[in-house]
């Protein structure tokens, strides 16, 4: 976020010294993330917390992620010179499902370097987020709920109606199976197991447990996660000068 677009904003008093403190303090509230370049690499620091939201807005006692958020900041990382890499921060419940999707899509196809790192947790369409990453790591204490498609309101008991949720849970597990090394089999298991939630069908990880699963590469803190992303930025950089060599 420019200083210009944070003048439009009215969020300070007009003869108030506009800062880069400020700035930077005004896109983490607007839109959760941050461009940090005080270490070796200029990296963009992304959240996906609360609930992600999607077509519909949600209550504003609801802690959310909006799409149209991170969409657009996701097509700016990829195309910004100055930004070396990008690290997902994920503490998440799920929510909308094609707006999950979205975002996961995006991530999965960037060709800079992506980390993402689940605290506290990944829960439902937060783990096709979270395994788009290039490295995904999980801290010890974090979760990841796997579970079918559910949708709220109004459905009709026909056949049509299932085909779609059958459709649509396809979709989730062929995009996690093919970013993670969870076969479609196990991870099915896993959505369809009946005698772990209460009021539920599904399956609580913890953080080991998503590791053992091959649901996530490795457990980590904040420090591991920008080791990998720091290591990747510089093996990209590497093959860039040996290709310019030859």
């Amino acid at each position: 976020m420019g200083k210009k677009a944070f003048e439009n904003m009215g969020e300070v008093p007009e003869n108030e010294e506009i800062t880069e403190e400020k700035v930077e303090r005004q896109s983490i509230i607007e839109t959760g993330s941050i461009i940090s370049d005080n270490g070796e690499y200029v990296v963009q620091c992304m959240t996906i917390i609360g609930q992600i939201e999607g077509h519909y807005i949600l209550s504003p006692q609801n802690k959310t992620t909006k799409y149209e958020h991170i969409i657009p900041q996701l097509v700016s990382v990829e195309q910004d010179e100055r930004i070396d890499g990008l690290l997902i921060i994920l503490n998440t419940v799920g929510g909308d499902v094609e707006a999950g999707l979205a975002i996961a899509e995006l991530m999965a196809g960037m060709k800079k370097p992506v980390v993402s790192l689940v605290l506290g947790g990944g829960h439902s369409i937060g783990v096709p987020i979270a395994v788009a990453a290039k490295k995904s790591f999980i801290a010890k204490s974090a979760t990841m709920t796997i579970h079918p498609v559910r949708m709220n309101g109004l459905m009709l008991g026909v056949p049509q109606a299932f085909e779609y949720f059958q459709r649509m849970q396809q979709r989730i597990t062929t995009f996690v199976t093919e970013h993670s090394d969870i076969s479609a089999e196990r991870y099915n298991q896993l959505a369809m197991n009946t005698s772990e939630l209460v009021m539920d069908i599904g399956t609580i990880l913890d953080g080991q447990d998503a590791v053992d699963e091959g649901l996530i590469d490795s457990i980590g803190n904040l420090n591991d996660a920008v080791s990998a992303l720091y290591r990747m930025i510089e093996r990209k950089r590497t093959g860039k000068r040996r290709n310019k060599k030859s």
